[in-house]
């Protein structure tokens, strides 16, 4: 079954847009300047324009937020993607920026997981995949980038990781010490999978300022 494709574009550092032809786009505040910069018509804006002050194009639908309220701006994007049925998603420039609010969008993004969605977030230095219970991903080989695979639930159980420098079988990893960090693909493909819990796998380019 074809998975429906949604691209969100939040308001962090501003990075590359993916190509966003059959991708429902919902651009989040400031995200919508950035489409905007590079000529995307979002299918659909959310923001409380704390970081956009400027006009909605005519035709984009537009849900305005408040201020006050117990979620962010993308967290509300995403759940929205989720209702709407669409079940790949890819989060753009949602790191960088504030601290507190890329910690929010990767508890977000795991938590899509767990529902059952594919989602990634990704830039031009790192890209970031979500796993949950029983679920497995393949990743190819690039030179010049590394592996990190962290628990994002308190334990993450049943965790193998091949075709890498610091292989792991049948591991457990906990959100309270960072066993997974700064691994490395030796195989032309690594695969990671874990039986019970919550994993953000990140590929960093290495280089990058720690």
């Amino acid at each position: 079954m074809e998975l429906r494709s949604c691209i969100i574009v939040s308001g962090g550092r501003q990075d590359t847009l993916p190509h966003t032809e059959g991708a429902f786009v919902i651009a989040c505040d400031r995200g919508l300047a950035y489409c905007m910069e590079r000529g995307v018509r979002p299918d659909l804006f959310v923001g409380d324009f704390d970081s956009y002050h400027g006009a909605v194009p005519a035709g984009v639908e537009t849900v305005c937020l408040p201020v006050m309220k117990d979620d962010t701006d993308t967290g509300y994007a995403v759940r929205t993607a989720l209702a709407r049925g669409f079940s790949r998603l890819t989060l753009v420039c949602a790191l960088g920026g504030r601290l507190d609010h890329t910690l929010a969008n990767l508890q977000t993004c795991a938590d899509a997981a767990a529902r059952g969605a594919e989602v990634r977030i990704e830039s031009d230095s790192t890209q970031i995949r979500f796993l949950a219970d029983g679920g497995s991903l393949e990743l190819a080989r690039r030179a010049g980038w590394s592996l990190s695979v962290f628990a994002a639930s308190d334990r993450a159980e049943g965790v193998t990781i091949t075709g890498v420098k610091y292989p792991l079988q049948d591991a457990a990893l906990t959100n309270r010490f960072p066993l997974g960090v700064s691994n490395e693909i030796t195989a032309p493909t690594a695969r990671i999978s874990l039986t019970r819990g919550s994993l953000i796998v990140v590929c960093s380019r290495m280089g990058e300022p720690a």
